[in-house]
């Protein structure tokens, strides 16, 4: 059994955890950490969880959960698992940081994107950017992973194929992206109050949200050059979901049947990646919910572009699902298991 501490496990991203744990046979919650309310019941601050879980919440203490735990999450703002982080924790547990710190292997971007002095630079060399799709051999052996973010997730797997495959000039990338409220976590923002969200959509962090870099350089790994991008995220009124649009200028003539086969080629064998048939655009409802994420591809010929496009759940394949995906693949576990969850639909 792995023995599981989550620190944040009231925010969305860790309430989430503790849903997709609750069904995972071969993991059991020891430690619900969450500073803003230890000593209360986990179950009264998301009575989804009522008669479920009796635990009280914990407070964040890295170290003495150490002691207690094989595996820690960290579903927490910036900053906070790179200020905690010790060898003497990463010789007892392994670590999932569902936050950016250890995403971007240079420490100068993420300090420039992020606003933040970086706390422990030694371990972004060592930490596996945990998208098991692309690095499943190096999560099983990895004791710290950078778990992607939502908007990475969702634009780099609706997109790889084709620049690994150098079918398109990554360079050309625009993505255009949108996202329910819950991606911007639980706390109290006027942005994300009812009124201000309610019947509007908006762009926002144009030419500057910060997972612009993470996007860049997972695409830059993948084409072998540097690659910049355009990147616009949007806030829709919606609760749960990402949806991607992404444009991108081809090399040469293709077909349809072409680029199927590179797209099969590439994510036949992934279980949470879902290509659609022909002319079937992602939505998110149908993967709202699940670890799935949905692409496809429609090829303009006039232009000599390609619109390639996802959609999935941004807590549980763009956070919560993705991590214990990489949990169990570092524990010899199946990868599939506590998230074989078909999508919630109405």
């Amino acid at each position: 059994m792995i023995r599981v501490g989550i620190i944040g496990a009231t925010g969305y991203a860790g309430g989430e955890l503790v849903r997709l744990l609750f069904g995972h046979k071969d993991a059991r919650i020891v430690w619900y950490g969450s500073r803003s309310y230890v000593d209360q019941k986990f179950a009264g601050v998301y009575q989804n969880m009522f008669q479920l879980v009796d635990a009280s919440c914990l407070d964040d203490n890295m170290e003495e959960m150490a002691k207690q735990v094989d595996v820690i999450f960290t579903a927490t703002p910036q900053g906070l698992c790179a200020s905690l982080i010790k060898e003497e924790i990463l010789q007892k547990v392994k670590i999932i940081d569902l936050s950016a710190d250890f995403r971007i292997k240079d420490v100068a971007v993420y300090e420039k994107w992020y606003g933040l002095e970086h706390k422990a630079p030694q371990y972004i060399e060592e930490a596996v950017y945990g998208l098991c799709e692309v690095n499943r051999e190096a999560v099983k052996k990895a004791r710290l992973i950078a778990n992607p973010g939502c908007y990475p997730t969702c634009s780099f797997l609706s997109v790889y194929p084709l620049v690994k495959e150098g079918l398109i000039d990554p360079n050309t990338l625009i993505i255009d992206a949108k996202s329910g409220t819950s991606g911007a976590g639980r706390g109290a923002k006027v942005d994300n109050l009812f009124c201000e969200v309610n019947e509007n959509i908006k762009a926002y962090a144009v030419a500057g949200h910060r997972h612009t870099p993470e996007i860049e350089e997972q695409l830059s790994l993948a084409a072998e050059e540097p690659v910049r991008i355009n990147f616009t995220p949007h806030l829709v009124p919606m609760q749960r979901g990402i949806l991607v649009t992404a444009y991108a200028s081809l090399k040469r003539e293709v077909s349809w049947e072409e680029v199927k086969a590179v797209y099969d080629r590439y994510y036949e064998k992934e279980y949470f990646v879902r290509v659609l048939e022909k002319d079937v655009c992602p939505q998110t409802r149908w993967v709202e919910g699940s670890n799935f994420v949905d692409v496809n591809f429609k090829i303009d010929h006039r232009t000599g572009r390609i619109i390639m496009m996802g959609a999935m759940d941004n807590l549980v394949k763009g956070a919560a699902g993705q991590a214990v995906q990489n949990m169990n693949l570092m524990f010899g576990a199946e990868e599939s298991e506590g998230l074989r969850i078909a999508p919630l639909f109405p």
